[in-house]
């Protein structure tokens, strides 16, 4: 028994040794390369990459009480409004041009708080109203919803490193509830341990080793009707066009890029469209590597991601916990007498990419890969299930007059044409 004790004392002694050593020369192991995985909280507050575009506005400097960036609410003024979200609230723009502004300017004698960092998924909205709801009692909460949470809700590594997140649990078939957070935003005290990360960074490629492939939830090619498919140059037609390859390109080769020190003057190279449009073929469907380490699950390279008809197991457990979330925001905003909303900013370029409402069925190893435009509307009727107030605006994506080059989110223009947008619906439901 003495030689146990004293094998595991120094066994424990080898390890925080060795973890001490690893921590002072700062060698952590990144979940991939050049990942923002070094930040030592869980969660996060402001995004400091836009703070070089223009003088004096430092984002962890413009918060508005509640840590997130926005101006402080007039105590004078009775009537309180909750924009939820992400980097469409805290935005590239200065901190007179956040869309807070912008709506508030539309509806007057209102104040608007920006509950929104760069990065963050319908976790942290929840986590960060739940923690100052009470303090602000507002008369709406309206949370501005991107396609992106579904996948930020279910993986535990972000924009600016680790966050908390929730699972799903089971109590029958079909019948599921949140669990959870894992954690809760503040300090990691774990993310010092390089054994901790080690582990970490070996469970993710474990968990993504044994991860079912998206091929296995499909038919094969030879099981069906071979005149039915479509080519890839037919499946992509819509997608891969000369507009899509401008604004991309415009936004590639804008002189405000983060973190690079380029002149407005300097010319940045940039593929030609016949070169980009090859490249986008070739990628089709092709596994990216880095975002599979990065989410411990096979993740392809697919711009119609949106538009499949068949999902796998893991696409719907992604829709039910944004459901489930949304549901519990719901819930607690009408706790504290207020309404909630959802707001989205339906693309149809994006979302619905494709001239026919058929079924396109395109062949790639031997599988049919299936996609419609109807796919995506009844993915959002999944993720919205009983939501009761609904805001959907359509907007062409591609529209270089709203588009922020730096970015690519909207520009001034943008955000106040979708706050006007808004503001009128807030009157029509006040109404």
């Amino acid at each position: 028994m003495k030689k146990i004790i004293i094998a595991f004392f120094s066994f424990a002694i080898t390890v925080i040794f060795f973890d001490l050593v690893a921590n002072f020369a700062n060698l952590r192991p990144l979940l991939w390369k050049s990942h923002n995985y070094s930040y030592l909280n869980v969660g996060w507050y402001t995004w400091h990459g836009a703070d070089h575009l223009y003088k004096n506005e430092v984002h962890s400097e413009q918060t508005n009480g509640f840590l997130t960036r926005g101006k402080k609410p007039d105590p004078k003024i009775e009537n309180n409004i909750i924009l939820l979200g992400d980097s469409t609230l805290e935005t590239s723009h200065i901190l007179n041009e956040m869309p807070e502004n912008f709506l508030e300017n539309y509806l007057k004698d209102t104040n608007v708080i920006s509950f929104g960092s760069w990065g963050w998924s319908t976790d942290q909205q929840y986590l960060h109203l739940k923690e100052n709801i009470k303090k602000i009692k507002p008369k709406h909460v309206i949370l501005w919803f991107q396609m992106p949470h579904l996948i930020g809700n279910k993986h535990k590594h972000g924009f600016l490193g680790s966050k908390p997140t929730f699972n799903l649990k089971k109590k029958q078939k079909d019948n599921y509830y949140l669990a959870g957070p894992d954690r809760f935003p503040g300090k990691n005290y774990f993310e010092y341990s390089y054994f901790y990360r080690a582990f970490n960074k070996f469970s993710g490629m474990l968990k993504l080793r044994n991860s079912k492939s998206y091929y296995d939830y499909l038919e094969r090619c030879d099981s069906g009707n071979q005149s039915n498919f479509v080519t890839k140059k037919e499946l992509l037609i819509n997608v891969l066009n000369l507009l899509n390859y401008e604004v991309g390109k415009k936004i590639n080769t804008h002189y405000q890029k983060p973190y690079k020190n380029i002149k407005s003057s300097d010319k940045i190279k940039f593929i030609s469209y016949e070169e980009w449009k090859q490249n986008n073929l070739d990628l089709f469907l092709i596994e990216d590597k880095k975002r599979s380490k990065l989410y411990s699950e096979e993740y392809l390279d697919d711009s119609l991601k949106y538009n499949r008809i068949v999902l796998s197991d893991s696409e719907i457990e992604k829709e039910i916990l944004t459901n489930l979330l949304l549901l519990k925001i719901q819930e607690l905003v009408k706790e504290n007498q207020a309404s909630f909303h959802v707001m989205f900013i339906s693309l149809p370029d994006i979302f619905k990419p494709f001239k026919s409402e058929k079924i396109y069925r395109y062949c790639f190893n031997n599988r049919q890969f299936m996609y419609s435009n109807e796919a995506f509307d009844r993915k959002l009727d999944r993720i919205f299930k009983n939501i009761n107030n609904i805001l959907i605006i359509n907007k062409t994506f591609n529209d270089l007059e709203h588009l922020d080059l730096f970015d690519g989110h909207f520009n001034k223009k943008g955000n106040k044409l979708v706050m006007e947008k808004l503001s009128n619906y807030i009157r029509e439901f006040d109404n």
